[in-house]
């Protein structure tokens, strides 16, 4: 049987249309929850009040209107929905523009497939928001898509409206590698950054040109003729500009500090450093410079890059003041954060919370979301998981799953199957 005809046997035992997939509820009272809040430690016996998709009340006294819909937890453990800030899922194998070492106006969001079933699957463990990132084929690669897991939805709907936007950097083997087997540059790690500087250099002459047109235009002047418009320039002069949050792979110490003296030079931030696999010898200078790090709980010795992994690494860093998210840059680890995060407990003793906020909270600020979400606070989106055990246990599943106070995965559910979508041709 092939993929299309397996996917439409399951989605008849599913909800009969993608609007059913979502039981939107404008008013939900979650009662008798054990809520681990990321922010402001567990609340025994709790309640969550939420209202038109927002987090209205938290604590144990919580009162609704009689016009709430009642969910009763029955002591089970209620989280914040999981982020993950490093994936690449649903972006249908087009995740390198491997044609130029620098493509910074490759959009992932035009090769979002918002019907890959590997988003039900991560929604299935929890992940409410995910960064989809370009691949690390590019020193400078293109420009991230933030999305949240409302399976079943349209392509615009599952976006992550006023998501700051993000852009992918590599730096070490992969590029090198790249390029360096086409005998072309760059072959080397000098010959990376020195693509690197090169177009960030480009980029601070197009917007000096740019600068100089506006102050004309200002005074007065007429008759001028604007510099050409260039859309690789002009997302490279979003970097110095800050408007693009900078996301490196970069696993080595030695390179995070010359990506780090890099945006000194040029005036821009780095954001976080993803795998970040020897962060643990260099945390005093990531924090100093509030540089978070996206990396594996325990994934070593798969490359040259990865011999000085150790799984104490977050732990670590995190003891040092870096800001730290575990995320999952797999399909299959993107299912069961909630056990990697759990392992930080394991290797260094991280506390319930810590370990929360590295698959909440941490990744949610990453992404620049935190505002919004990664922590059950009153006043932030209602992306909310109830487990059927402690959420650190490997025997805990996701049973409900609500983004913005819409139920959008419920185990219970007849036949747990996925929300009806159309399928995929050619498979």
């Amino acid at each position: 049987m092939g993929f299309a005809a397996l996917l439409l046997t399951i989605c008849a035992a599913a909800p009969a249309s993608a609007a059913d997939a979502a039981m939107p509820h404008s008013e939900v009272l979650i009662t008798n929850a054990t809520i681990l809040t990321a922010t402001h430690g567990r609340i025994e016996h709790g309640s969550v009040y939420v209202r038109d998709g927002k987090i209205v009340a938290v604590g144990t006294n919580v009162k609704a209107p009689k016009s709430a819909k009642v969910m009763d937890a029955g002591g089970r453990y209620l989280t914040p929905g999981i982020i993950d800030a490093h994936s690449h899922s649903a972006l249908d194998g087009d995740v390198n523009e491997a044609t130029s070492p620098v493509t910074p106006h490759m959009m992932m969001a035009d090769a979002f497939d918002y019907q890959d079933e590997d988003l039900y699957h991560s929604l299935a463990g929890g992940v409410t928001t995910s960064l989809l990132l370009h691949g690390s084929a590019n020193m400078i690669g293109g420009q991230a898509v933030v999305i949240k897991h409302r399976f079943g939805k349209g392509r615009d709907e599952m976006l992550f409206a006023g998501a700051p936007r993000s852009i992918k950097f590599a730096s070490g083997e992969n590029p090198k590698r790249v390029y360096g087997e086409r005998d072309q540059l760059p072959s080397t790690r000098m010959g990376n950054f020195a693509v690197q500087r090169e177009a960030l250099q480009q980029a601070r002459e197009y917007l000096r040109d740019w600068d100089a047109y506006d102050a004309k235009v200002k005074r007065g002047d007429k008759d001028l003729t604007p510099p050409h418009k260039d859309l690789k320039l002009e997302a490279l002069a979003d970097i110095l500009r800050g408007k693009l949050l900078v996301q490196i792979h970069c696993y080595r110490a030695d390179e995070f500090q010359t990506e780090m003296a890099m945006a000194r030079e040029f005036g821009y931030k780095v954001r976080a450093f993803h795998h970040a696999l020897e962060a643990y010898k260099v945390p005093e200078k990531l924090a100093a410079e509030d540089v978070a790090i996206a990396t594996f709980a325990d994934w070593w010795g798969y490359k040259e890059e990865a011999w000085d992994a150790i799984p104490w690494n977050a732990v670590m860093s995190m003891r040092k003041g870096v800001r730290v998210a575990i995320k999952s840059d797999s399909d299959d680890f993107a299912r069961r954060l909630n056990q990697e995060a759990a392992k930080m407990m394991r290797y260094g003793g991280a506390t319930e919370e810590e370990a929360l906020r590295m698959v909440t909270l941490n990744p949610a600020w990453i992404i620049g979301v935190d505002d919004k979400v990664g922590s059950i606070d009153v006043g932030k989106d209602a992306d909310l998981v109830l487990w059927s055990a402690y959420p650190f246990s490997t025997f805990a599943l996701a049973d409900i799953v609500m983004i913005d106070g819409d139920t959008y995965f419920d185990r219970s559910a007849k036949g747990m199957g996925m929300p009806q979508v159309a399928a995929k041709e050619g498979n």
